[in-house]
Order: structure tokens, then sequence, then C-alpha cells
């Protein structure tokens, strides 16, 4: 089973001359000598290196006290997440699965083997403690695919021990430079193979700046297709926050191709947008369960001791746990579907060649601007029939749809601003405050429900409902709560959009 490791680390170049003497440095009181390791490494890609080209690397090591597969994904500069899993001659399905949505069907091939002669230095504080592990490689590389050369190189490199301090590693680069050692170039021993081997190397075309409408349009929905595949790996790993951020940028994208139908052909986009619909509610059934959760949690937590009677919390945590363990596995079924791919795959394929329209090649102020005006004009009416809806299940109803239409409109807003400015980004905090207080009174007309479910099975067990009955008070006591709020803060938007 695979596991993850933070790996804060610096690399430096090297002329051979050794590391030099660390002891005093940010309390290294000894510098252990722990020998020397033999490392042989091949890093595994796809032919056009996708997977470097998104400064993934993914390799199979032997040697070492780490020998096995290891997946390394970019946090920060010299900050690193990596996914290890056992030695094997293929790569491991739980690796292969973490890089699927860049891989798709292309075949992961041996494409540089790196072999290292790896003298260790532990850095220990007074009581004997690691703080950083320091080596100093020998590497020589030899390409096995897409070139044909070899090179060899002498490095330095520095990684922080397991909880350290970041700020140890500013101490140590500091007496590296007074000695004469700078950081190397290539912020990996892959990306420096790479470039020294020969052969193709992967690169980021980056787009040229927006100009027409139709520029505006595929930029935003070209981040949107991003977010999604760089995200794909975190949803897997089940890291926090990653669903729902997966199921914004699912709804971003779908809502870009329905605004601007007037720039992208809509009988191309609309079997699109069918199919971003289906994997948001896909990402909902995990992320729905995931905010209840919380939401739920936070209520009870806030609830005096003599408010709560029976095992609540007991019974809350067992539903939390068994509805979210059966909703990720669903989920990453989903991932690794047939059907998601594809649509990964139809997303490259319009943006590689856009179903553009006529207005799609002009000027951006005025097709975008009108394309926000409509939807804006569609929320309108629909926030005015949620105000003047009586209270109970219409207004509910109501308050959900016109939810959905400040999210259309906040994204909308979102892709013109880079066009037109001021008045977009104002027109999207209005819309982000809208959805904001819409969304708290959708939760709470959702929890209701919950907790009318939760309290009868609570019944039939012979426990106290009166909790249950309290925290479902409140939650009616928040929707209004919102309800209230709605007309000053839409006449607040209105004012602030026709100013």
């Amino acid at each position: 089973m695979a596991d993850a490791k933070r790996e804060i680390e610096r690399k430096y170049e090297s002329d051979d001359s050794g590391l030099p003497d660390l002891t005093g440095v940010g309390g290294v009181a000894a510098v252990l000598d722990k020998g020397l390791a033999e490392l042989d490494a091949t890093y595994y890609d796809t032919a056009d290196q996708r997977l470097a080209a998104a400064s993934l690397t993914l390799r199979r090591r032997t040697g070492g006290s780490d020998a096995g597969w290891h997946l390394k994904f970019p946090v920060a500069p010299g900050v690193r997440d990596e996914i290890r899993a056992p030695l094997s001659d293929t790569v491991p399905e739980e690796i292969a699965a973490l890089v699927r949505s860049r891989v798709r069907d292309a075949e992961l091939i041996p494409l540089v083997r790196l072999r290292s002669a790896r003298d260790v230095r532990h850095l220990v504080d007074a009581d004997g403690t690691l703080l950083a592990e320091a080596s100093v490689d020998a590497v020589t590389a030899e390409r096995l695919a897409g070139g044909s050369g070899a090179a060899q190189w002498t490095e330095i490199e520095v990684e922080l021990a397991d909880a350290g301090d970041p700020a140890f590693l500013d101490l140590v680069e500091k007496r590296l430079r007074k000695a004469g050692v700078r950081p190397s170039a290539a912020p990996s021993k892959l990306a420096r193979a790479l470039k020294e081997t020969g052969g193709h190397r992967p690169g980021k075309n980056k787009p040229a700046a927006p100009r027409t409408a139709g520029d505006h349009v595929l930029a935003y929905l070209r981040a949107q297709r991003d977010v999604l595949v760089e995200l794909d790996p975190a949803v897997r790993r089940d890291v926090p926050d990653s669903v729902h951020r997966m199921r914004v940028a699912t709804r971003r994208a779908r809502s870009t191709l329905r605004s601007f139908r007037s720039v992208l052909d809509r009988a191309v986009t609309d079997p699109v947008g069918a199919e971003l619909k289906w994997l948001a509610g896909e990402l909902g059934l995990d992320r729905d369960q995931e905010v209840m959760a919380e939401r739920l949690t936070a209520a009870l937590d806030a609830l005096p001791p003599h408010l709560v009677t029976g095992p609540v919390r007991e019974r809350l945590a067992a539903w939390a746990d068994a509805r979210h363990g059966g909703a990720h596995a669903h989920l990453t079924g989903v991932l690794d579907s047939r059907r998601y791919l594809t649509l990964l795959d139809t997303l490259d394929s319009l943006l590689a060649d856009p179903p553009v329209r006529k207005a799609a090649g002009k000027q951006p102020e005025k097709v975008l601007t009108k394309a926000v005006d409509k939807d804006l004009a569609a929320l309108s009416a629909l926030v005015e029939q949620a105000i003047g809806a009586p209270p109970g299940e219409e207004r509910d109803n109501a308050v959900h749809e016109a939810r959905k239409k400040a999210k259309r409109t906040r994204y909308a807003a979102e892709a013109a601003t880079p066009a037109l400015g001021k008045p977009a980004r104002s027109l999207t905090q209005g819309m982000k405050s809208l959805t904001t207080l819409l969304g708290d009174h959708q939760d709470s007309v959702m929890t209701r429900l919950t907790l009318r479910e939760l309290s009868a099975v609570a019944h039939a067990a012979g426990e106290s409902a009166f909790t249950y009955g309290v925290l479902y008070g409140r939650e009616e006591a928040r929707a209004a709560q919102a309800e209230a709020e709605l007309p000053g803060l839409w006449k607040e938007i209105r004012r602030t959009a026709s100013g």
C-alpha cells in the first residue's frame, strides 16, 4: 500500500570538493558519517513526457533505505509530496492511478536511468536528534527513450528531517554559499538529466495574452481544465477540500460553456456541458456529505452540555464515517471510469480546436458584457421571486434556483474580469457574497432533512431525539436570518452593478 511523505530539500552544484563543514550551523552539534549508498533509479514517463511537463517524477529505485516506487508532486520550490509503494517489476496500481488524469491511455515507459553514489551525512543536535540529511551525490545519467545521450555530475543535497523547521535550511544554505557552493540550476536530478542527455525536452506552451472575446473565454475554460487534471490525484488521496475545489472547477467550466454561447457553438459544447454536470453530481455525493458533517459537528459543539442528551455525537460520527467511506470509494471508481477519462480528452480537443462562433473574434468588451448582463438579468428575476415567495418549501426552492444562477453569474464575471476590469471584479465580489448567503440557506434546508433522518433512527433505537430537535430549530433560525438579509444584500448588489 502506498504511503505519503512531505520532502523538503535543496540541491546545490558541487565541484567535487565535497561537503563543507556544517558543524555549529543552526544547532548542529555533530556531522555523522552514514557511509556510501549505491542508488539505481529508472524514471518513467509517457513518450511525450507528460509527467515531466507537469514537474512530476515517477521512479523505480533500488538501493538505500527507501527502495521502491516513488511518485513526487511539486508543492512549492524545494517542497514535494512523495508517494511511496513497495518495490515491484511494474508500476503499482495505486501509483498509476495518481497519474491517470495525465497519462490516460498512454503507456508509461522507462525514460532515464540515474545511478548515484551517495555519500551520506546526518546533521544532528546535542541530543542526537536528526536535523537534516546532507549528501554528496555522484550521478551518472543515461537516456533510455527520446534520446541516447549520457551525462555525469556531482551535486549536494540537503533534506530536512521530518517535522523540521524549514528555516534551518536557510542557515545551512548561508554556510554553503560562504564556502562557495551555489544552488543547483535544475529543480531535480531528472530535470537536469533530461536537459543534459539530449532528445526532446518537455515545455509548457504558454498561450498568448488574450485579445478577443474568444481568447478570454478559452483562457478561463483552459484554467478550469487544468485544475481538474491537477486535483485528480488529491481527490484520490482524500486530501481535505480537494473534492470541493474540483467540483467548483467543473461547475465553472460548465457555466462558461452556458454563459458564452455567443462565443462557442452550443451544438458542440452542450454535450460537453452535460458531461460536466454529471461529473459535478458525482463529486457532490462526497462533498455534500462532507459539508453536512462539518456543519452538524460545529452546531453540536456550540450547544450547552445540558442540551445534549443521548449518544448524539457518536451517532453523528458513525453516520459521517459510513457515508464518507462509501462516497469516496464510489468517487474513486468514477475517476477510473472511461466516461471521466473521455471527458478530459474531450476538453483537451475542444481547447485545441475550439468551436468558435463569429462573436469570438470580436473585441471582448461588448461581447462579454452582453453575456454577463444576460445572466444578471435572469438572476434578478429569480431573486425577486425568492423574496416574494411565501415561507416554506416554495421559498426554499426559489432560493435554491437563485443560488445556482448566482454562481453562474459569478463565474461569467470572473471570466470577463481580465477584459472588463473593475466592473466585473465588483460584480464577482457581489455574487460571492450572494452565493454565500444563499448557500447557507440551502445548507440549512439540507441539514434539517438530515436531522429528521437521524432523529428517526435514534428514536427507533430508543434514544432521546431532543437534541436533534434543538439543532433543527437552530437551523430554521439560520434560514430565516438569511431570508431576512437577502433583500438588503440584493439591493446593494444592484446599486453597485448599476453604478
